[in-house]
């Protein structure tokens, strides 16, 4: 069920009801209503794909309660193991066993050998590398003894499966949401208001900004080899709006409908094209995946702390990992390994945290200085989002070439109105980026006819750009 979709303007209200007017004398109830809503949520994309999910929740509920309770390191660890080698392997089934097998097989033939390799036909289950992480960190968390687990199975199914954040994130840990399943929730309108403006505003994101790029960056990807090189550029930098408004869109929605339901889901953006270096970018894009792989992976090897080449080393292996996790295509890797490499100078540097406040705070404009690393730092994820949104390594390059070879000429393609709302919409981000979202403290600064006027002329934009309903670009991930 898309977030975008009718059916889910009729989903939302109905779980509403039933959760506060309902199933409101016990939060016990309340939290089957929405395990059951979840289930039905996700069981509309693919029911069979309701099994695996079931598996892999009682796998890791089982697998918690057995580390907790190992007499000896030993046991603890072996739990953790198996807990960990069935995650990944699933994982690795669904999402990579293609990828290796032709992989190899371009190897052997590279070497003079012609291998019949087999390949399946594999689904991919939506929301897999979402509720895998989820579930990992629960049992890192408690074999680490952050955290001790939950013997109710509601809770945890609920907490893994929590139907906003199931198929896109944000990446949820138990430390943070776990808490919030077991305790009673109360209604608060201020609360309610605010979720429902959140929501708006991610779908003003998703239909009018990133749908609209999207029509134009595809055609442009799409004829590549035959538009010139200023149109090239236009569709990275409509792509680097798409995928923006796409999956920030998405979380917008996420965090406001679970704010419906009494819950403070983990954030995921911060307006990262504001940021002034490609560290600062990765602070504020995507943060559940980026603080995942620094918790999980980069501070467990070492983190900084031995020595410069194994910090250059840890880097590049949670880059690499992040694009990894993507998808399963070689685009998505030197994607993460360009970003890698953006980041080496500022570690070498001890750069790499200079940038920790919000841009221009307490100020209307930024300084000359600010408005040029923010150009600079855009540029360099513009280039690498060129990989991210290529079929393959061999369209990357050749879109980079000729995106090189003829810059100067005039576009083939320039959507003039879809320019104007980027410009309008980085104007609001602007003037808000001191706030969680970006029209967050409007019920504050606006008068109460202006506030309305404005979510209407938003509701209005959206019906009249709106085509069809397009499925968010992280499902695939």
């Amino acid at each position: 069920m898309l977030f975008n979709s009718f059916g889910f303007a009729l989903f939302l209200p109905i779980v509403f009801m039933l959760y506060w007017f309902i199933a409101n004398r016990h939060f016990r109830i309340q939290n089957i209503v929405l395990l059951l809503a979840s289930y039905l949520f996700y069981g509309l994309w693919d029911y069979r794909f309701l099994f695996l999910l079931t598996f892999s929740i009682l796998l890791d509920y089982y697998t918690g309660i057995r580390i907790h309770e190992a007499a000896t390191p030993a046991k603890k660890k072996t739990w953790l193991f198996i807990s960990i080698s069935i995650n990944l392997g699933f994982l690795f089934f669904f999402k990579y066993y293609n990828f290796f097998a032709e992989s190899f097989a371009e190897l052997l033939t590279s070497a003079g050998f012609h291998p019949d390799i087999w390949t399946l036909k594999i689904i991919l289950p939506v929301g897999i590398s979402f509720y895998t992480f989820h579930g990992l960190s629960y049992v890192i968390d408690i074999y680490k003894d952050r955290t001790t687990p939950t013997k109710n199975f509601v809770d945890y199914a609920l907490f893994v499966s929590f139907f906003p954040l199931l198929v896109a994130g944000p990446i949820e840990r138990a430390t943070h949401l776990l808490p919030q399943v077991q305790a009673p929730r109360e209604f608060e309108l201020n609360k309610a208001v605010d979720g429902l403006r959140q929501i708006l505003w991610g779908l003003f994101k998703k239909i009018v900004l990133a749908d609209g790029c999207a029509k134009f960056a595809n055609l442009i990807f799409a004829s590549s080899d035959t538009v010139n090189g200023s149109t090239l550029v236009i569709g990275a930098v409509l792509f680097a709006f798409q995928i923006y408004g796409d999956f920030s869109g998405y979380s917008d929605i996420a965090l406001g409908t679970a704010r419906l339901f009494g819950f403070e889901l983990l954030k995921n953006f911060s307006y990262p094209y504001f940021s002034r270096d490609i560290a600062e970018f990765w602070r504020r894009w995507h943060i559940s995946l980026s603080s995942w792989f620094k918790d999980y992976v980069y501070i467990p090897l070492g983190g900084s702390r031995k020595g410069r080449n194994r910090a250059i080393i840890n880097t590049f292996i949670i880059f690499l990992l992040s694009g990894f996790w993507h998808g399963a295509n070689w685009t998505f890797i030197v994607w993460g390994g360009l970003n890698a490499i953006y980041f080496l100078p500022l570690l070498l540097s001890n750069r790499n945290r200079s940038n920790m406040e919000i841009v221009a705070e307490g100020r209307m404009l930024p300084t000359f200085r600010e408005l040029f690393a923010m150009i600079f730092t855009f540029a360099q994820v513009v280039f690498a989002w060129i990989f991210f949104r290529a079929d393959n390594l061999s369209h990357a390059f050749r879109y980079i070439s000729r995106m090189c070879t003829t810059l100067f000429h005039k576009p083939d393609i320039f959507p003039v109105t879809t320019f104007a709302i980027i410009a309008i919409f980085l104007v609001i981000e602007w003037l808000g980026r001191e706030s969680p979202y970006a029209i967050a403290k409007i019920g504050i600064r606006i008068p109460t006819p202006a506030r309305w006027s404005f979510y209407l002329l938003l509701i209005l934009t959206m019906i009249a750009l709106h085509e069809k309903n397009q499925q968010f670009i992280y499902f695939q991930f």
